[in-house]
């Protein structure tokens, strides 16, 4: 009887123990920073199942306190992520009670970059000198535009025209020697070479890459003076995203924009909206005119992801409208009753899909296909001032329409052999681009730039690598020769990295500066079908010295120096004073030189402060005029301040820019080449913001161009040349201006 009793007993207790052992345990963590031991607020933080494929995947967030508590009835892999911190993962087994440090990142030398990698690699592991534009930087300076974002940066130019929009100047060289790219497709749609980039708004941007320097191997033509690959934000974390965005601006601003993702298993989906509306702008607004042209834009762009651990899947598209209004003055033929509109149309929209596939433990295969359309349409109309009815203009020179698209298929094959001594790249760059309109010669153009590229990285110690690359093209248009390249990258020290490169480059002219005809009431210029491809050599050099200690105070040095020698350089040159015409035409020899240099000091948490100056010089040789000079020189500097007032939570920006002043290469009818000399002028920045809400609702308010710069002199025999503000002045902006501007976001 007493053993009867003693095995139900044991059964029982036995049963208990494995219905216990199936009941799910509390568990709680806390989440602090390894400097100061403070709880990190509000960190989102993701649990799955161990060797789960993403089906049994919760989220939460930490407390005020860093706090977090759930139930869990088998041991889970635990992801923590927070805006500041190298992410976090480690194993928690149910029932446990642990604290979890969480590293800062001081610098950006942990951010995860793609542009002309094999892999994705952290900025320090790059072979490549990267800046990276974080989702931080860019909240922190309320940029809504990429100029805007690119317009305070070192060794970078802004210079705004008020039809082709604003574009910028990098070591020295223009938009068109710069490759600008959205998820790795190139952006199309240039006017007179410039990509406007007041077209390319910061809606769901994750961050931008940025390497100065030629990268014509990987990225072929326009690839010159380097990259700047803008990285939209993927939903591959958490299982719901909403945001929206408004943001308002003193001198006529109102944006709007709105979105959110969905992800399940395997699968996320994105969607994203905007709509900015500029009302136009002019410092003496007797009329009509304005200087700064009325402006509506409407962004869309949605996805579609497919990930597991060897298979990423996407599929994206977009689209953008623009409509630019240039209303005329009340003409005097009419007896001022009447007056000519100009309405300009852009619409630009693109598909993409790509595949990475991991092949085997050490090799990656990634797809890209990318079809993208763009078109400008202007559109003339005589209004009537007494009963607003408008009529369009008969004459075809009022009237004009160009579209172009682009095919882009590129695919690359990595592979890593004798563990991480020997890597190779080997890919294919298909890329073709057709235009047509009445302003392009015989109505339709074409122009096809087919590539093989390889690239081989061999690092005989951990602290070397070597990376020769070679791209061989086929241009439809032009015999074009072998471009290489060669990096080097040396690891003297842990925190101390020496970058050397030296490249051929080629850039074949684009369809527009060959045969369009670009004819406006500010601008006339003709292609030529005449004009030779741009060859090229460069050299850079960059040292890194970034001390990682965790330590409350860090500092670090960004050095940077670079040579360009650019033949046949394609320049917009005036081919007859009267009536006053321009043209492209090549100029010999072009060179450009200079250094950057950064300083960068923080203490952590609560002060960021980077300063920066740079030097550049220019020269030109043109052979048919003998027409030559020294280098001339322009310098730059910059000063940004982060500031946490712990306290209160708030947050101070300070962005100021010093811009040297900036000489111009001019070339003349007769091919001499003058200099036009745009004045030295100061910009800055100022705002704050704070979190509210469980860090769900930021409010940003501040200033922009605090020093009010409008139209800046330029003194020549040219000054402003062909995108002159009229008077011998340059326009860079509007004026001071004051913004406000209410985020949300929600993650679960």
């Amino acid at each position: 009887m007493f053993q009867q009793k003693y095995y139900v007993i044991l059964i029982l207790s036995l049963l208990i123990g494995a219905v216990s052992s199936l009941t799910a345990q509390q568990t709680h963590i806390s989440l602090k920073d390894e400097i100061n031991n403070k709880p990190i607020a509000y960190a989102n933080v993701i649990i799955e199942l161990l060797n789960s494929t993403n089906e049994a995947k919760r989220g939460f967030t930490t407390d005020i306190n860093g706090n977090l508590s759930f139930e869990i009835q088998h041991p889970v892999k635990l992801t923590a992520t927070f805006v500041g911190y190298r992410n976090l993962i480690d194993t928690i087994q149910p029932g446990d009670k642990r604290t979890l440090i969480m590293e800062p990142m001081v610098y950006n030398v942990d951010e995860v970059v793609v542009t002309a990698q094999f892999r994705p690699v952290t900025v320090d592991q790059s072979i490549y000198k990267i800046k990276v534009l974080g989702s931080q930087q860019i909240e922190n300076k309320a940029a809504i535009s990429l100029n805007e974002m690119l317009a305070g940066e070192l060794n970078i130019r802004s210079t705004r025209d008020n039809a082709l929009g604003s574009s910028i100047t990098m070591q020295g060289l223009q938009g068109e020697h710069i490759k600008f790219l959205v998820d790795g497709v190139p952006v199309i749609g240039r006017q007179n070479g410039q990509i406007d980039l007041e077209q390319l708004d910061m809606q769901n941007i994750d961050h931008i890459e940025i390497i100065q320097g030629p990268m014509s191997v990987v990225y072929g033509s326009n690839a010159l003076a380097g990259v700047i690959n803008i990285i939209r934000k993927e939903s591959d974390r958490d299982n719901v995203t909403l945001n929206a965005d408004a943001y308002y601006e003193s001198v006529g601003v109102y944006n709007f924009t709105a979105g959110g993702s969905y992800s399940i298993k395997k699968n996320s989906f994105q969607l994203n909206a905007g709509r900015n509306f500029f009302d136009g702008f002019g410092t003496f607004d007797t009329t009509r005119y304005q200087q700064w042209k009325p402006k509506l834009q409407y962004n869309i762009d949605g996805s579609y992801m497919f990930k597991t651990e060897k298979t990423k899947l996407i599929f994206e598209g977009d689209y953008f409208f623009e409509e630019i209004q240039d209303k005329g003055i009340p003409l005097e033929v009419f007896n001022y009753d009447k007056a000519f509109d100009k309405y300009f149309f852009t619409n630009r929209w693109g598909v993409r899909g790509e595949l990475t596939q991991k092949l085997a433990k050490r090799s990656i295969i990634n797809i890209l296909s990318a079809y993208s359309f763009y078109s400008r349409v202007k559109n003339t109309y005589l209004k009537d001032l007494t009963n607003l009815e408008e009529s369009l203009v008969p004459e075809s020179d009022k009237q004009d329409t160009a579209r172009f698209d682009n095919l882009l298929f590129r695919a690359d094959f990595n592979n890593i052999i004798k563990s991480e001594i020997l890597k190779y790249q080997l890919g294919i760059d298909l890329n073709y681009e057709s235009g047509y309109g009445k302003r392009i010669k015989n109505e339709y153009q074409q122009i096809g730039d087919y590539a093989a590229f390889l690239s081989i990285n061999y690092s005989p110690v951990p602290q070397l690598s070597i990376q020769p690359g070679i791209r061989a093209i086929y241009n439809t248009n032009y015999n074009a020769p072998l471009v290489y390249s060669l990096n080097v990258k040396w690891n003297i020290t842990v925190p101390l990295a020496v970058r050397l490169s030296f490249a051929k480059g080629f850039r074949a002219p684009s369809l527009k500066e060959l045969y369009l005809d670009f004819v406006d009431i500010n601008h006339n210029i003709h292609g030529n079908e005449d004009l030779v491809a741009e060859t090229s050599q460069n050299v850079n050099l960059a040292l890194n010295y970034n001390p990682q200690t965790p330590a409350a105070y860090n500092w670090g040095i960004d050095l940077g120096l670079f040579y360009n020698h650019i033949k046949n350089k394609i320049e917009l040159a005036q081919v007859s004073a009267e009536p006053l015409l321009y043209s492209y035409t090549n100029v010999d020899e072009y060179y450009t030189q200079g250094f950057e240099f950064n300083f960068n000091n923080r203490v952590y948490p609560w002060l960021k402060i980077i300063l920066g100056f740079a030097v550049t010089g220019r020269k030109q040789y043109d052979e048919s005029s003998n027409s030559s000079h020294d280098f001339i020189y322009s310098n730059d500097a910059t000063t940004q301040i982060n500031y946490w007032w712990q306290k209160t939570d708030l947050h101070f920006s300070f962005f100021y820019k010093y811009n040297g002043a900036y000489p111009i290469l001019v070339l003349n009818e007769d091919g001499t080449t003058d200099i036009s000399t745009i004045s030295a002028y100061n910009s800055l920045d100022i705002n704050m913001n704070r979190w509210f809400w469980k860090r769900r609702i930021n409010i940003q308010i501040g200033g922009k161009n605090l020093f009010n710069n409008t139209n800046i002199n330029a003194t020549g025999s040219q000054s402003g040349g062909i995108h002159s503000g009229g008077g011998g002045s340059v326009p860079v902006n509007w004026g001071r201006t004051f913004f406000a501007r209410v985020q949300f976001k929600f993650n679960k």
